[in-house]
Protein backbone atom coordinates (compact mmCIF):
# COMPACT_ATOMS: atom_id res chain seq x y z
CA UNK A 1 0.00 0.00 0.00
CA UNK A 2 1.05 3.60 -0.46
CA UNK A 3 2.22 5.73 2.43
CA UNK A 4 -0.49 7.19 4.71
CA UNK A 5 -2.07 10.29 3.21
CA UNK A 6 -0.78 9.55 -0.30
CA UNK A 7 -2.59 8.05 -3.28
CA UNK A 8 -0.65 5.60 -5.40
CA UNK A 9 -1.02 6.58 -9.07
CA UNK A 10 0.00 4.57 -12.13
CA UNK A 11 0.87 6.41 -15.33
CA UNK A 12 0.33 3.96 -18.19
CA UNK A 13 2.06 4.39 -21.56
CA UNK A 14 2.82 2.36 -24.66
CA UNK A 15 6.52 3.14 -24.52
CA UNK A 16 9.08 5.43 -22.95
CA UNK A 17 11.04 6.44 -26.02
CA UNK A 18 11.96 10.01 -26.90
CA UNK A 19 8.57 11.08 -28.20
CA UNK A 20 6.76 14.24 -27.16
CA UNK A 21 4.05 12.49 -25.15
CA UNK A 22 6.64 10.42 -23.32
CA UNK A 23 8.77 13.47 -22.54
CA UNK A 24 5.71 15.06 -20.95
CA UNK A 25 5.71 12.24 -18.39
CA UNK A 26 9.26 13.11 -17.37
CA UNK A 27 8.48 16.83 -17.20
CA UNK A 28 5.37 16.26 -15.09
CA UNK A 29 7.14 13.77 -12.81
CA UNK A 30 9.67 16.43 -11.86
CA UNK A 31 6.84 18.67 -10.65
CA UNK A 32 4.49 16.13 -9.07
CA UNK A 33 3.27 16.72 -5.52
CA UNK A 34 4.92 13.72 -3.88
CA UNK A 35 3.34 14.58 -0.54
CA UNK A 36 -0.05 13.68 -2.04
CA UNK A 37 0.75 11.24 -4.85
CA UNK A 38 3.09 8.28 -5.19
CA UNK A 39 3.68 8.09 -8.94
CA UNK A 40 4.70 4.92 -10.78
CA UNK A 41 4.91 4.31 -14.54
CA UNK A 42 4.15 1.16 -16.54
CA UNK A 43 4.93 0.76 -20.24
CA UNK A 44 4.33 -1.95 -22.82
CA UNK A 45 7.22 -1.86 -25.30
CA UNK A 46 10.52 -2.93 -23.71
CA UNK A 47 12.66 -1.56 -26.56
CA UNK A 48 11.28 1.93 -26.00
CA UNK A 49 12.94 2.64 -22.66
CA UNK A 50 15.18 5.67 -23.32
CA UNK A 51 13.40 7.80 -20.69
CA UNK A 52 13.42 5.21 -17.91
CA UNK A 53 16.60 6.63 -16.30
CA UNK A 54 15.15 10.16 -16.30
CA UNK A 55 11.95 8.96 -14.63
CA UNK A 56 13.83 6.97 -12.02
CA UNK A 57 16.07 9.99 -11.36
CA UNK A 58 12.84 11.89 -10.64
CA UNK A 59 11.94 9.27 -8.04
CA UNK A 60 9.41 7.40 -10.18
CA UNK A 61 9.34 3.60 -10.10
CA UNK A 62 8.90 2.04 -13.57
CA UNK A 63 7.40 -1.31 -14.63
CA UNK A 64 7.92 -2.89 -18.06
CA UNK A 65 4.86 -4.92 -19.08
CA UNK A 66 6.36 -6.20 -22.33
CA UNK A 67 9.11 -8.70 -22.89
CA UNK A 68 8.72 -12.04 -24.61
CA UNK A 69 6.02 -12.93 -25.42
CA UNK A 70 4.73 -9.37 -25.62
CA UNK A 71 1.14 -10.51 -26.13
CA UNK A 72 0.97 -11.26 -22.40
CA UNK A 73 1.27 -7.61 -21.37
CA UNK A 74 -2.46 -7.21 -20.48
CA UNK A 75 -2.11 -10.14 -18.09
CA UNK A 76 0.98 -8.51 -16.57
CA UNK A 77 -0.95 -5.25 -16.24
CA UNK A 78 -3.72 -7.11 -14.42
CA UNK A 79 -1.15 -8.59 -12.04
CA UNK A 80 0.38 -5.16 -11.43
CA UNK A 81 -3.00 -3.58 -10.69
CA UNK A 82 -3.80 -6.33 -8.20
CA UNK A 83 -0.39 -6.23 -6.53
CA UNK A 84 0.12 -2.47 -6.25
CA UNK A 85 -3.51 -1.47 -5.53
CA UNK A 86 -3.43 1.87 -7.27
CA UNK A 87 -5.98 4.46 -6.30
CA UNK A 88 -5.87 5.97 -9.78
CA UNK A 89 -4.62 4.92 -13.21
CA UNK A 90 -3.72 7.71 -15.65
CA UNK A 91 -3.37 6.36 -19.19
CA UNK A 92 -1.54 8.15 -22.00
CA UNK A 93 -1.99 6.00 -25.11
CA UNK A 94 -5.20 4.48 -26.50
CA UNK A 95 -4.40 0.74 -26.54
CA UNK A 96 -3.02 0.56 -22.95
CA UNK A 97 -5.94 2.78 -21.93
CA UNK A 98 -8.47 0.33 -23.37
CA UNK A 99 -6.81 -2.51 -21.46
CA UNK A 100 -6.88 -0.53 -18.20
CA UNK A 101 -10.58 0.25 -18.64
CA UNK A 102 -11.42 -3.41 -19.23
CA UNK A 103 -9.28 -4.63 -16.33
CA UNK A 104 -10.51 -2.09 -13.76
CA UNK A 105 -14.11 -3.09 -13.35
CA UNK A 106 -15.45 -3.57 -9.85
CA UNK A 107 -16.19 -1.47 -6.77
CA UNK A 108 -12.58 -1.60 -5.61
CA UNK A 109 -11.03 -0.78 -8.97
CA UNK A 110 -8.91 2.35 -9.43
CA UNK A 111 -10.26 5.63 -10.72
CA UNK A 112 -9.42 6.22 -14.38
CA UNK A 113 -8.02 9.39 -15.97
CA UNK A 114 -6.89 9.51 -19.59
CA UNK A 115 -4.80 12.10 -21.42
CA UNK A 116 -5.70 12.50 -25.08
CA UNK A 117 -2.54 13.50 -26.97
CA UNK A 118 -3.85 13.21 -30.54
CA UNK A 119 -6.84 14.05 -32.65
CA UNK A 120 -9.03 10.98 -33.06
CA UNK A 121 -8.70 11.06 -36.85
CA UNK A 122 -5.16 9.83 -36.43
CA UNK A 123 -6.21 6.51 -34.91
CA UNK A 124 -6.70 3.38 -36.95
CA UNK A 125 -10.27 2.18 -37.28
CA UNK A 126 -9.91 -0.69 -34.77
CA UNK A 127 -8.26 1.61 -32.22
CA UNK A 128 -10.95 4.24 -32.67
CA UNK A 129 -13.73 1.70 -32.13
CA UNK A 130 -12.07 0.16 -29.05
CA UNK A 131 -11.59 3.66 -27.66
CA UNK A 132 -15.17 4.63 -28.39
CA UNK A 133 -16.68 1.52 -26.81
CA UNK A 134 -14.71 1.88 -23.56
CA UNK A 135 -14.26 5.65 -23.29
CA UNK A 136 -17.13 6.25 -20.89
CA UNK A 137 -15.24 4.17 -18.32
CA UNK A 138 -12.94 7.17 -17.85
CA UNK A 139 -13.71 9.22 -14.77
CA UNK A 140 -12.06 12.23 -16.41
CA UNK A 141 -10.16 13.13 -19.57
CA UNK A 142 -7.31 15.60 -20.07
CA UNK A 143 -6.79 16.95 -23.61
CA UNK A 144 -3.52 18.57 -24.62
CA UNK A 145 -5.29 21.16 -26.78
CA UNK A 146 -8.77 22.46 -27.58
CA UNK A 147 -8.39 20.98 -31.07
CA UNK A 148 -7.85 17.53 -29.55
CA UNK A 149 -10.75 17.98 -27.14
CA UNK A 150 -13.08 18.78 -30.03
CA UNK A 151 -12.43 15.37 -31.63
CA UNK A 152 -13.25 13.27 -28.56
CA UNK A 153 -16.37 11.18 -29.07
CA UNK A 154 -18.61 9.36 -26.59
CA UNK A 155 -18.74 12.35 -24.27
CA UNK A 156 -20.18 11.96 -20.80
CA UNK A 157 -22.62 14.37 -19.15
CA UNK A 158 -20.91 17.13 -17.22
CA UNK A 159 -18.94 20.08 -18.51
CA UNK A 160 -15.90 19.20 -16.42
CA UNK A 161 -15.38 15.70 -17.81
CA UNK A 162 -12.81 16.96 -20.35
CA UNK A 163 -10.14 19.40 -19.12
CA UNK A 164 -7.77 21.08 -21.59
CA UNK A 165 -4.24 21.45 -20.23
CA UNK A 166 -1.51 23.06 -22.33
CA UNK A 167 1.60 21.29 -21.08
CA UNK A 168 4.89 23.14 -21.09
CA UNK A 169 8.48 22.08 -21.72
CA UNK A 170 11.05 21.77 -18.97
CA UNK A 171 14.19 23.48 -20.26
CA UNK A 172 15.72 24.39 -16.92
CA UNK A 173 19.48 24.32 -17.28
CA UNK A 174 19.48 24.25 -21.10
CA UNK A 175 22.50 26.16 -22.44
CA UNK A 176 21.94 29.48 -24.19
CA UNK A 177 24.01 32.27 -25.74
CA UNK A 178 26.86 32.40 -28.28
CA UNK A 179 28.88 29.62 -26.67
CA UNK A 180 25.87 27.27 -26.70
CA UNK A 181 25.21 28.17 -30.33
CA UNK A 182 28.80 27.41 -31.32
CA UNK A 183 28.81 24.15 -29.39
CA UNK A 184 25.54 22.97 -30.96
CA UNK A 185 26.80 23.74 -34.46
CA UNK A 186 30.07 21.98 -33.82
CA UNK A 187 28.15 18.94 -32.53
CA UNK A 188 26.02 18.88 -35.70
CA UNK A 189 28.89 19.65 -38.07
CA UNK A 190 27.32 22.92 -39.27
CA UNK A 191 29.17 26.02 -40.51
CA UNK A 192 29.18 28.90 -38.07
CA UNK A 193 27.73 31.30 -40.65
CA UNK A 194 24.97 29.09 -42.10
CA UNK A 195 21.30 29.93 -41.64
CA UNK A 196 19.97 26.75 -40.07
CA UNK A 197 16.44 25.38 -40.07
CA UNK A 198 15.68 22.55 -37.66
CA UNK A 199 12.87 20.08 -37.04
CA UNK A 200 12.32 17.55 -34.25
CA UNK A 201 10.06 14.52 -34.45
CA UNK A 202 9.76 10.84 -35.16
CA UNK A 203 10.31 9.99 -38.82
CA UNK A 204 6.76 8.83 -39.52
CA UNK A 205 4.00 9.64 -42.05
CA UNK A 206 2.24 11.79 -39.46
CA UNK A 207 5.20 14.18 -39.26
CA UNK A 208 5.51 14.31 -43.08
CA UNK A 209 9.19 15.22 -43.32
CA UNK A 210 8.93 14.33 -47.03
CA UNK A 211 7.07 17.60 -47.61
CA UNK A 212 9.72 19.44 -45.59
CA UNK A 213 12.53 17.97 -47.71
CA UNK A 214 10.72 19.02 -50.90
CA UNK A 215 10.25 22.53 -49.49
CA UNK A 216 13.88 22.76 -48.43
CA UNK A 217 15.08 21.73 -51.90
CA UNK A 218 13.12 24.65 -53.36
CA UNK A 219 14.47 27.02 -50.73
CA UNK A 220 18.09 25.96 -51.10
CA UNK A 221 17.93 26.54 -54.85
CA UNK A 222 17.37 30.22 -54.03
CA UNK A 223 19.40 30.42 -50.80
CA UNK A 224 22.30 27.93 -51.07
CA UNK A 225 23.73 28.98 -47.70
CA UNK A 226 20.86 27.42 -45.74
CA UNK A 227 21.00 24.09 -43.92
CA UNK A 228 18.34 21.75 -42.55
CA UNK A 229 18.74 19.61 -39.41
CA UNK A 230 16.36 16.68 -38.97
CA UNK A 231 16.36 15.41 -35.38
CA UNK A 232 14.57 12.13 -34.80
CA UNK A 233 14.43 8.51 -35.87
CA UNK A 234 11.74 6.23 -37.20
CA UNK A 235 10.57 3.81 -39.88
CA UNK A 236 10.86 6.31 -42.75
CA UNK A 237 14.50 7.21 -42.14
CA UNK A 238 15.97 5.29 -45.09
CA UNK A 239 13.36 6.68 -47.49
CA UNK A 240 13.83 10.25 -46.26
CA UNK A 241 17.61 10.01 -46.53
CA UNK A 242 17.24 8.89 -50.13
CA UNK A 243 15.14 12.00 -50.86
CA UNK A 244 17.42 14.47 -49.11
CA UNK A 245 19.66 16.71 -51.15
CA UNK A 246 22.59 18.91 -50.24
CA UNK A 247 22.56 20.75 -46.93
CA UNK A 248 20.45 18.23 -44.97
CA UNK A 249 21.82 16.76 -41.73
CA UNK A 250 20.10 13.75 -40.14
CA UNK A 251 20.99 13.90 -36.45
CA UNK A 252 19.06 10.82 -35.28
CA UNK A 253 17.24 10.47 -31.98
CA UNK A 254 18.94 12.71 -29.43
CA UNK A 255 18.76 13.12 -25.65
CA UNK A 256 20.14 16.68 -25.92
CA UNK A 257 17.48 18.40 -28.04
CA UNK A 258 17.30 21.55 -25.85
CA UNK A 259 21.05 22.05 -26.27
CA UNK A 260 20.84 21.53 -30.04
CA UNK A 261 18.05 24.08 -30.39
CA UNK A 262 20.62 26.74 -29.49
CA UNK A 263 22.29 26.13 -32.86
CA UNK A 264 19.18 26.79 -34.95
CA UNK A 265 17.85 29.98 -36.53
CA UNK A 266 14.38 28.74 -37.50
CA UNK A 267 12.24 25.85 -36.28
CA UNK A 268 9.71 24.00 -38.40
CA UNK A 269 7.15 21.19 -38.28
CA UNK A 270 5.53 19.85 -41.44
CA UNK A 271 3.08 17.59 -39.60
CA UNK A 272 -0.19 16.43 -41.10
CA UNK A 273 -1.64 15.73 -37.64
CA UNK A 274 -0.72 16.92 -34.16
CA UNK A 275 -2.11 17.28 -30.68
CA UNK A 276 0.15 19.98 -29.27
CA UNK A 277 3.81 19.09 -29.91
CA UNK A 278 6.32 19.52 -27.12
CA UNK A 279 8.97 20.24 -29.76
CA UNK A 280 7.20 23.45 -30.84
CA UNK A 281 6.90 24.66 -27.26
CA UNK A 282 10.57 23.89 -26.66
CA UNK A 283 11.54 25.85 -29.77
CA UNK A 284 9.45 28.85 -28.74
CA UNK A 285 10.90 28.71 -25.22
CA UNK A 286 14.34 28.77 -26.86
CA UNK A 287 13.40 32.00 -28.66
CA UNK A 288 13.11 30.52 -32.15
CA UNK A 289 10.65 31.74 -34.78
CA UNK A 290 8.75 28.79 -36.25
CA UNK A 291 7.01 27.74 -39.42
CA UNK A 292 4.46 25.02 -38.67
CA UNK A 293 1.39 23.53 -40.30
CA UNK A 294 -2.05 24.73 -39.31
CA UNK A 295 -3.11 21.47 -37.65
CA UNK A 296 -4.11 20.32 -34.17
CA UNK A 297 -3.28 22.63 -31.32
CA UNK A 298 -0.42 24.50 -33.00
CA UNK A 299 -2.57 27.53 -33.91
CA UNK A 300 -3.51 27.75 -30.23
CA UNK A 301 0.04 28.73 -29.23
CA UNK A 302 1.45 30.34 -32.39
CA UNK A 303 -0.23 33.29 -34.11
CA UNK A 304 0.42 33.57 -37.84
CA UNK A 305 2.84 36.42 -38.45
CA UNK A 306 3.49 37.01 -34.75
CA UNK A 307 5.72 34.21 -33.42
CA UNK A 308 6.19 32.56 -36.80
CA UNK A 309 4.05 31.43 -39.71
CA UNK A 310 1.27 28.89 -40.17
CA UNK A 311 1.02 27.02 -43.50
CA UNK A 312 -1.30 24.33 -44.88
CA UNK A 313 -0.16 20.72 -44.40
CA UNK A 314 1.21 18.87 -47.42
CA UNK A 315 2.10 22.07 -49.31
CA UNK A 316 5.86 22.31 -50.02
CA UNK A 317 5.48 25.57 -51.95
CA UNK A 318 3.79 27.37 -49.04
CA UNK A 319 6.26 25.86 -46.56
CA UNK A 320 9.25 26.91 -48.68
CA UNK A 321 7.87 30.41 -49.03
CA UNK A 322 7.35 30.91 -45.30
CA UNK A 323 10.74 29.44 -44.42
CA UNK A 324 12.36 31.63 -47.06
CA UNK A 325 10.88 34.78 -45.54
CA UNK A 326 12.61 33.98 -42.27
CA UNK A 327 15.92 32.67 -43.59
CA UNK A 328 16.33 35.77 -45.77
CA UNK A 329 15.57 38.33 -43.06
CA UNK A 330 17.58 38.30 -39.84
CA UNK A 331 15.61 41.20 -38.33
CA UNK A 332 12.34 39.35 -38.92
CA UNK A 333 13.81 36.27 -37.25
CA UNK A 334 14.84 38.30 -34.24
CA UNK A 335 11.44 40.00 -33.92
CA UNK A 336 9.38 36.84 -34.24
CA UNK A 337 11.81 34.90 -32.04
CA UNK A 338 11.48 37.49 -29.28
CA UNK A 339 7.69 37.26 -29.56
CA UNK A 340 7.91 33.45 -29.37
CA UNK A 341 9.99 33.69 -26.20
CA UNK A 342 7.46 36.09 -24.69
CA UNK A 343 4.54 33.78 -25.60
CA UNK A 344 6.39 30.82 -24.08
CA UNK A 345 6.08 32.40 -20.63
CA UNK A 346 2.55 31.02 -20.62
CA UNK A 347 3.91 27.47 -21.02
CA UNK A 348 4.14 26.30 -17.43
CA UNK A 349 4.93 22.63 -16.85
CA UNK A 350 4.54 23.02 -13.09
CA UNK A 351 1.17 24.67 -13.59
CA UNK A 352 0.14 21.92 -15.99
CA UNK A 353 0.95 19.25 -13.42
CA UNK A 354 -0.99 21.18 -10.78
CA UNK A 355 -4.00 21.29 -13.13
CA UNK A 356 -3.74 17.53 -13.66
CA UNK A 357 -3.52 16.92 -9.93
CA UNK A 358 -6.63 19.05 -9.48
CA UNK A 359 -8.37 16.60 -11.85
CA UNK A 360 -7.04 13.75 -9.70
CA UNK A 361 -8.44 15.34 -6.55
CA UNK A 362 -11.87 15.87 -8.10
CA UNK A 363 -12.01 12.29 -9.34
CA UNK A 364 -10.87 10.79 -6.04
CA UNK A 365 -13.45 12.78 -4.09
CA UNK A 366 -16.38 11.30 -6.03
Amino acid sequence: MSAPGRTRVLWLAKGLGRGGAEQLLVNCARHADTSRYEIEVAYVLPWKDALVPALEAAGVRTHCLGGSPGALWPWRLRQLLAERRYGLVHSHMPIPAVAARLLSYGPRGPRLVHTEHNVWERYRTATRWANTLTYRRNDAVVAVSHAVAATITRRRPGADWVTVVHHGPDLAGAPTGPAARAAARAELGLPADAVVIGTVGNLTPKKDQATLLAAFARLRAEQPGTALVVIGAGPLEAELRSRAGEGVVFAGSRPDVPALLAGLDVFTLSSRQEGLPVALMEAMTSGLPSVVTRVGGMPEVLDDGEQGFLVPPGDPVALAGALGRLTADEQLRRRLGAAALDRSKSFDVAGAQQAIEQVYAQVLER
